[in-house]
């Protein structure tokens, strides 16, 4: 029988839980973590649902998902009580690069860290809650792949999973274009080897990347529809001189796109978690992908 006295956050509160030390799977310690979560629904005991945000996520799920997560909904808070966190080396709430450590941020201080790593503290998270069973964990892009781990680390625990947008491993073109974009943030002379928290923020090099990383969220023939060749209203990128101020119609888009994630992301934050993404693959230690996915 599952527990059902477990004091949680008062619904669609963010609050912050501690795990603890923290060893990471490769080998590096974090001396003390949080957890950030929200939720929404009364909980029954076995009516979790565990929604994983993708990388530039929080825990605000109601936000995010919002046609999705609420009374009568797809995911019903009615019935469900559904429970986001922000994983771990996030900068909404959970331990990550932002964070402090001994008086000022961890920065480049702050390990590396694997999907592996962010289910793990999420686990422990639930430990601390006293939950011991999730009907569902669900989740897009990075989120799809913390929910293929959950499935593997912990299967008892789940009755069913939804992963979205993910593969079961990175591929070399995935690791190659999220390595282009950690590197235009590294590239940022603001970027101060991710010991920027005292000076100016490396905004010029997470937009590159971000611009990138949008490239890779729409298919080429997408964009080309709905973009082509156009000139971005009242600009003119065929004048005699390239200048930046002149630009293309899908130049604008990223440019926004990108200075869009500047406003409310932590680029210490997307180098941790793009890297984590490089490190993801179902097969690391299990047999392979094969043996993994059976």
């Amino acid at each position: 029988m599952v527990s059902t006295h477990v004091s949680l956050a008062t619904e669609g509160v963010l609050a912050t839980v501690p795990i603890g030390a923290f060893t990471t799977e490769a080998g590096a310690e974090i001396p003390h973590v949080d957890i950030a979560y929200q939720r929404w629904g009364e909980f029954r005991g076995s009516n979790v649902l565990l929604i994983e945000h993708a990388l530039t996520g929080d825990s605000d799920a109601a936000t995010w998902w919002g046609d999705l997560v609420g009374p009568g909904k797809a995911l019903d808070t009615d019935k469900w009580c559904v429970i986001a966190t922000n994983v771990l080396g996030g900068c909404s709430g959970s331990t990550g690069p932002s964070s402090d450590f001994d008086g000022k941020p961890y920065g480049s201080r702050f390990p590396a860290v694997s999907i592996r790593d962010q289910v793990e503290a999420e686990k422990r998270f639930l430990d601390e809650l006293r939950i011991s069973e999730v009907h569902a964990a669900i989740g897009g892009s990075m989120g799809g792949a913390r929910t293929l781990e959950w499935t593997l680390l912990y299967p008892e625990m789940l009755q069913a999973a939804c992963s979205i947008a993910v593969s079961a491993r990175a591929s070399a073109w995935q690791i190659g274009i999220q390595t282009a974009q950690i590197s235009a943030i590294e590239r940022d002379p603001l970027w101060q080897g991710g010991d920027y928290y005292d000076g100016e923020y490396p905004a010029e090099g997470l937009a590159a990347a971000r611009r990138i990383a949008h490239l890779t969220y729409r298919g080429e023939m997408e964009i080309d529809e709905r973009f082509g060749t156009s000139a971005q209203a009242g600009e003119n990128p065929l004048g005699p001189y390239r200048k930046l101020d002149q630009r293309f119609a899908v130049n604008s888009y990223l440019d926004y796109q990108g200075a869009k994630l500047t406003q409310r992301f932590d680029a210490g934050s997307y180098v941790t978690l793009t890297e984590s993404l490089n490190r993801h693959d179902i097969g690391r230690g299990r047999g392979g992908l094969n043996k993994a996915l059976a």
